[in-house]
């Protein structure tokens, strides 16, 4: 009876998994603070891609980890670098089966770890990294990238980006804006995923978790400059912006639950404190609940394969 009549439902075609994947690794490497989540191989994130997509999930969101880092993230726009050749290596492997989708930023790559370059003042210089955001959509795109995602909060990266794929032909590419990410505190296993050198924060360019209205501001800038989905980053400390963004939007909305939402529930599982499997539904359809169209979640493939895979 409860399922007969329940009013939200979490699908395999409903989730992203987002993966990293690091250079130079022969074997996955776990990431402590996300207990079952690893930094892949490149044959490991193949083997992960094909799963995803028989288990009917959306698609993967890839991260990539260079061996080496520089102030300009010059490892974000190399051809033969960790993340567009991880994009060549889940295209091949899925196809049209499962979306490909890559987050364009450079602080993976950075050696301070900040989203952008920086000025000679060391403030985040927006329009120098809004042009390096558009030569790395284009670089994805031509890797096989069915949908870029620009993660930096830059003004004008949609705009940018936009105009750079149709100008390279690539008209069919999707652009997922972090339209709405807030400077968070839950960010930090995060940053031991992608092995970052952030020292500081950004909260000079992420979003004040005091203001909603702001985000709506943000996210109609995006939707002005051509994205074609815009996310709200965090979702559990944000499910009333999920839900204000949804009503004044006629796109998909996506909600990223992330890293530290992530570990907070393994961790309290792991000490025998919650139903680990309870409190993921419970997270997941709370997400769902509060309007996103889309989860990004570390669970999406656990959560696909307990429901038995494409239907």
């Amino acid at each position: 009876m409860r399922a007969m009549v329940a009013q939200t439902s979490v699908e395999p075609r409903q989730l992203v998994l987002p993966v990293f994947v690091a250079e130079g690794l022969t074997e996955p490497r776990p990431i402590s603070s996300m207990p079952g989540v690893v930094q892949h191989t490149l044959d490991t994130l193949r083997k992960t891609a094909v799963e995803a997509a028989q288990a009917g999930l959306a698609g993967v969101m890839l991260f990539g980890v260079p061996a080496t880092k520089d102030a300009r993230g010059s490892g974000a726009l190399d051809e033969h670098g960790i993340l567009t050749e991880a994009i060549r290596a889940v295209r091949q492997e899925v196809g049209d089966d499962c979306l490909v989708m890559t987050d364009v930023c450079l602080d993976e790559f950075t050696d301070h770890g900040h989203c952008g370059v920086l000025t000679p003042g060391g403030a985040v210089d927006n329009d120098a990294t809004v042009a390096i955001y558009a030569e790395m959509a284009v670089l994805h795109a031509e890797a096989g990238a069915h949908v870029v995602a620009p993660s930096g909060m830059m003004d004008g990266q949609v705009g940018a980006i936009r105009d750079a794929l149709e100008a390279a032909g690539h008209v069919d590419t999707a652009i997922l804006a972090y339209a709405a990410k807030y400077a968070s505190a839950f960010y930090g296993p995060f940053r031991e995923a992608v092995a970052s050198s952030l020292q500081g924060d950004r909260r000079t360019y992420q979003q004040d978790g005091a203001n909603l209205r702001e985000a709506l501001h943000e996210v109609a800038l995006d939707l002005a400059e051509g994205a074609d989905l815009v996310m709200v980053k965090p979702a559990l400390a944000y499910l009333d912006v999920i839900r204000a963004v949804r009503e004044v939007v006629d796109v998909p909305v996506a909600a990223y639950n992330i890293s530290g939402e992530y570990a907070m529930v393994e961790a309290a599982a792991a000490n025998g404190w919650i139903d680990r499997d309870a409190a993921i539904g419970e997270t997941l359809t709370s997400i769902r609940r509060a309007g996103a169209d889309i989860v990004l979640t570390y669970w999406a493939l656990e959560v696909a394969q307990r429901r038995g895979g494409r239907r």
